[in-house]
């Protein structure tokens, strides 16, 4: 198929452009700048200027496509609200497609975000399936809960330099996917008819409360952690201060995101539907310990190494 992966540069994107590659797809990746995406273009991949707030970069982008993976979504550095930046993207988007007479479309979502209409990124998502649901697009959507790769900045890399581990409210679980597998499903979806019009959780093995991610890192890290737990008041405290100026309007709306993650309700759901109706196996799956662990492995050797060449050159220094 001519598959668009709208929001390719990003660390769910770049996944999925990867996998309809080698899935043998034709990928056109839609970039806001091309010179920082050329590593898409040297996997093989066709790359396009467009900017989901600019509705006429959107036409030639849509040109002679099949379908569209949307893994976009603003990006923390965004001085702009998410209601602009994603809310108004994806109305620009879905009228394109409709335009350009691009039926399916695949939808990267957040699970249970009918629960957390409060907080702004989950009202867009919320907001976007309805309006998928309404609409004449042969969709899929898939309910994501939070990647594996966040782990690393959030815990692993703290722990490992014996810095202070930041978590906020209760311990809340959550069932972490590694991006790759994430991409699995977006791709997969293209050439399952029973995927049509219907949403799916797409979440991790199990669900990882903060202390037990913690302890995963201690674990293979070979370190002790040190967590700081962060008041609920606290940061309700930041967003309202953020939410006076108009510059910091993004940064509140993420604050504000702390009710979901530092929530007593787990983010998880069942998944075998969602492997039955992809054709995927849940034991291809990678499970966080498997995932942090091999990434401890991985930093710990190539450490191991510097410090070996830095005694070779220490010693070439040596008078005798």
């Amino acid at each position: 198929m001519q598959v668009l992966v709208v929001g390719a540069t990003g660390t769910l994107g770049r996944q999925i452009a990867r996998q309809a590659l080698d899935a043998g797809h034709q990928v056109r990746c839609m970039v806001r700048t091309p010179r920082k995406a050329s590593f898409l273009q040297e996997w093989g991949c066709e790359l396009t200027r467009g900017d989901l707030l600019e509705p006429a970069s959107l036409d030639y982008a849509l040109e002679d496509m099949d379908a569209v993976i949307d893994a976009a979504t603003s990006r923390p550095d965004d001085p702009r609200s998410v209601y602009e930046t994603d809310w108004n993207g994806k109305l620009n988007l879905f009228r394109a497609c409709e335009k350009a007479g691009v039926q399916r479309l695949v939808f990267l979502s957040l699970l249970a975000a009918e629960k957390h209409r409060q907080v702004p990124l989950m009202d867009i998502k919320y907001c976007t399936e309805r309006l998928l649901e309404e609409s004449e697009l042969d969709y899929t959507i898939l309910q994501g809960a939070a990647f594996m790769q966040g782990v690393i900045g959030q815990f692993a890399i703290p722990v490992l330099e014996s810095q202070t581990v930041w978590v906020s409210g209760s311990p809340t679980a959550i069932a972490y996917m590694n991006t790759q597998d994430v991409a699995r499903f977006a791709v997969a979806a293209l050439e399952r008819p029973e995927t049509v019009r219907c949403s799916f959780p797409v979440v991790g093995p199990k669900a990882w409360n903060t202390g037990e991610v913690v302890q995963l890192c201690e674990l293979y890290s070979g370190k002790s952690a040190r967590v700081f737990r962060v008041p609920p008041a606290l940061i309700q405290l930041l967003q309202a201060v953020c939410n006076f100026f108009e510059s910091a309007v993004n940064v509140a709306e993420r604050l504000a995101f702390v009710e979901v993650t530092g929530g007593t309700e787990g983010l998880d759901a069942p998944m075998e539907a969602s492997y039955g109706a992809f054709g995927l196996e849940a034991s291809e799956t990678t499970a966080l310990e498997d995932y942090i662990r091999e990434y401890y492995e991985t930093i710990l050797k190539r450490l191991k190494a510097m410090e070996a060449d830095l005694d070779k050159d220490a010693k070439k220094k040596l008078p005798f």
